[in-house]
């Protein structure tokens, strides 16, 4: 059995690769796939197969699946030009006749206004007409996320956000990647849709409650309109364009977008998920 893990390096694909070896797959089954060869290094030091590639030119992707019995497609992070990387690699899949794949998309990914989301659905759409067997994990968000957030509260005792009352089903990436390990190791997973999210949905003014426990300090949560928030991240230096997407993507949460916490993720890998407290504490701690 040969899986496959593209985005290797990556922070979820690497741990993806640590739950695989721990649920007892061997190192020569896994085949590691990331485009900087120093960072693949260490896979190769435990014994497992690494490839350099690039999404963005298909030429590498072809060897790089031969043989794939599953295929785990950790979705691009270059917002704008995923789209057409992940049609080359399912392109490349359909050529190495790539046993099933499983791809990494975003929450409700073609019923939603997320705003990262129409580059996933628009894959996941090219994923169902390769004729290939196909799971989609439709992640919600990750709980690593609002590292950022902490360090800025606990210089400003602070957290400013436009998301209102909305909510977050958020895991940790440890979580998901389980659940990835779990679809990519056992059967009957072909054809599933899974949505994947915490066991609790919180809120900003939860999220303070959180920051002023794990940072020793009062941490309050001021909510702004989405006109102020852009000219505060405008202020701090962010680029219009950025600026704009945390803005976007606070309005999705206070629109309920990222809100649905499902047990799915909690019954794939048959433990509860990560609270949003100890998720944080642990990204600290790696950090």
């Amino acid at each position: 059995m040969t899986i496959v893990i593209t985005g290797a390096t990556g922070q979820l694909g690497r741990l993806v690769i640590e739950s695989l070896l721990e649920r007892g797959i061997p190192a020569s089954d896994l085949r590691a796939l990331g485009r900087n060869a120093d960072r693949l290094a260490s896979f190769a030091a435990q014994g497992i197969d690494t490839r350099v590639i690039d999404f963005a030119q298909p030429e590498t992707l072809d060897a790089a699946f031969s043989g794939a019995d599953a295929l785990l497609l950790v979705s691009g992070s270059e917002v704008g030009q995923r789209l057409q990387q992940h049609r080359n690699a399912i392109d490349a899949a359909v050529r190495a006749g790539v046993g099933r794949v499983v791809y990494t998309s975003a929450s409700k990914a073609t019923d939603t206004d997320l705003v990262v989301a129409p580059e996933h659905a628009e894959t996941e759409r090219l994923l169902a007409a390769s004729g290939l067997p196909v799971t989609v994990l439709r992640n919600n968000w990750y709980t690593e996320n609002y590292l950022g957030t902490l360090d800025t509260a606990a210089a400003t005792g602070e957290i400013v956000a436009s998301a209102g009352e909305g909510r977050v089903a958020s895991a940790t990436r440890a979580d998901y990647a389980e659940a990835a390990a779990v679809v990519l190791t056992t059967p009957g997973h072909e054809g599933a849709v899974y949505e994947l999210s915490g066991d609790t949905a919180w809120t900003f003014a939860d999220l303070a409650e959180v920051a002023s426990e794990l940072l020793g300090r009062e941490v309050v949560y001021r909510s702004v309109t989405p006109e102020e928030h852009g000219s505060i991240l405008t202020g701090v230096g962010l680029d219009a364009g950025t600026a704009g997407f945390v803005v976007a993507l606070d309005g999705n949460i206070r629109d309920g977008a990222l809100a649905e916490a499902t047990p799915t993720l909690r019954e794939l890998i048959g433990r509860p998920t990560t609270p949003l407290a100890d998720g944080l504490a642990q990204a600290r701690a790696a950090a």
